[in-house]
């Protein structure tokens, strides 16, 4: 959108926050960048040139506005719509990859080379990996400069910098501040929000408006894993497995954000708990765009009108879901928490929650390779799908994480015994995050078609829904939430 330069001046002078994240602005007379709803007054339109990120600013050498933050909006959309190198590459730039495992990391898991990578992310974002990387590091070392009492030498290590000298050299040009000068500006309560050996982070998760939290926490609170999940004190609360450890973190809604306490073993899993937090919640989708598509529609555009903003329920960990989806097959919610929870015991990892009744992490696909299918209260043919799932999920021959092609990951699903179009389908809608992703053959979407006058069969349903893509998985929750079930209201 960076190279419509019309557009964006209109939607930097009318102050338009349906934009932040999808460019920025970057003013040539004063050298800073902002989000296109900066609260000052707008530049001339003449000094005004358009970024499609945070890194290209930086690397042209502007510096982020004091004011708005620009480095605290909402990621782009664009990257949770598309499939292709680029929406892929920065899908696990923003899990860490870069700062873990290097560029040839990164490259390896898109299947490409460096060079290739590169290339791509430069001709789109106006940036490479390593300076998208450094871009993301500074913007979480300010998180944890502004919102906790952490040493800055610990605050440079978790961020991800190699050295404090780096971190200080990035803080200063990014910002134009010193670290120490950017925590004496933060807000008292913010700066001591969290004590420096809690490990506890209090963070704010903006989203674009509007975002109807029912159906999005409803569905996670419904379909939670006892001892893995837990809705406690309005909060949706669960374990997560990290790179460097583990974590447990609290969720919760409000108007303007997603309120998200983090508790770490290791800050060096900031970033990627909170990318994938935001993942999960699909807070970087753009309501707008797919709510003024569905309402093309008559008969759907009442029930965006009655609750627009509904978002796609995810999930913090792609290989989690797809067992417990082939787990779900066929059988009620509360019965596949109850394999779940079973699951849970026999095989996840204990910890110690303080806070709640959290008790364990989800059993990876290596500590459930071993597992004997005699143990499990499961159909025959539905051991021999989790078994055969598992074992490929963990000698790495199917990939579902953030780096997945869709098409490809649908394809090698289908391969395996037991997998049909629903299970498929729910897995690229919850854990590979196509946004079209549909469910024709679910029973509570052919019900609602019924009610409504649509199509119900799966291909004249699928026919019908063509009009909605992209968006069809978005179309799937405003289908659902026609329904009393639990999965479309958050407990009171």
């Amino acid at each position: 959108m960076h190279t419509d330069t019309e557009r964006c001046v209109r939607a930097v002078q009318s102050k338009d926050a349906r934009f932040d994240g999808w460019f920025f602005t970057a003013v040539v007379t004063t050298r800073i960048y902002c989000r296109p709803s900066c609260p000052v007054v707008p530049p001339k339109a003449e000094n005004m040139t358009f970024y499609p990120s945070a890194a290209a600013c930086q690397q042209a050498g502007f510096r982020a506005c004091k004011r708005c933050r620009p480095d605290s909006t909402p990621g782009s959309p664009e990257w949770n719509q598309r499939a292709d190198l680029v929406a892929r590459a920065m899908r696990l730039i923003g899990d860490g990859i870069v700062d873990r495992e290097g560029v040839p990391g990164l490259a390896g898991r898109l299947g490409y080379s460096a060079r290739q990578v590169e290339r791509q992310l430069l001709a789109e974002l106006g940036a490479g990996p390593l300076a998208l990387a450094r871009a993301q590091r500074a913007q979480t070392a300010r998180l944890l400069i502004e919102t906790t009492a952490l040493p800055m030498a610990e605050i440079a290590f978790a961020a991800g910098f190699s050295s404090i000298r780096t971190f200080n050299d990035t803080v200063r040009e990014v910002f134009a501040l010193a670290p120490g000068e950017l925590r004496a500006r933060a807000p008292k309560q913010a700066a001591g929000a969290a004590p420096a050996t809690s490990g506890a982070l209090s963070l704010r998760l903006p989203f674009r408006a509007p975002l109807n939290p029912d159906n999005l926490f409803g569905h996670l609170i419904a379909t939670a894993v006892p001892g893995v999940e837990e809705w406690r004190g309005g909060a949706y609360r669960r374990t997560l497995s990290l790179p460097y450890g583990h974590g447990v973190v609290a969720l919760t809604p409000y108007p303007d954000h997603i309120g998200c306490r983090l508790s770490l073993t290791d800050l060096r899993d900031l970033t990627i708990a909170t990318s994938r937090c935001r993942r999960m919640l699909d807070l970087d989708a753009d309501p707008a765009a797919v709510d003024g598509q569905l309402r093309d529609d008559p008969v759907l555009a009442p029930l965006v009108d009655k609750a627009p903003g509904r978002r796609v329920p995810r999930t913090v960990d792609e290989a989690e879901f797809a067992v417990r989806a082939v787990l779900g097959q066929q059988v009620s919610t509360a019965a596949a928490r109850t394999h779940a929870a079973r699951l849970v015991t026999a095989h996840g990892t204990p910890i110690k929650d303080p806070e709640g009744g959290l008790t364990h992490l989800f059993p990876s696909p290596q500590s459930l390779a071993a597992l004997d299918p005699e143990a499990l209260a499961l159909p025959r043919s539905r051991r021999a799908t989790l078994t055969t799932l598992v074992r490929h999920l963990a000698d790495g021959s199917l990939r579902l994480g953030v780096e997945s092609g869709w098409e490809e990951a649908r394809a090698r699903l289908t391969e395996l015994p037991g997998f049909g179009p629903w299970t498929v389908e729910v897995i690229a809608m919850r854990a590979l995050g196509d946004p079209d992703a549909f469910l024709p053959s679910d029973l509570g979407i052919r019900r609602t078609a019924r009610e409504l006058g649509l199509p119900h069969t799966p291909a004249a349903l699928t026919a019908r829904a063509a009009a909605w893509r992209p968006w069809r998985a978005y179309a799937v929750q405003y289908l659902w939430a026609t329904d009393d079930h639990p999965i479309n209201r958050i407990p009171a």
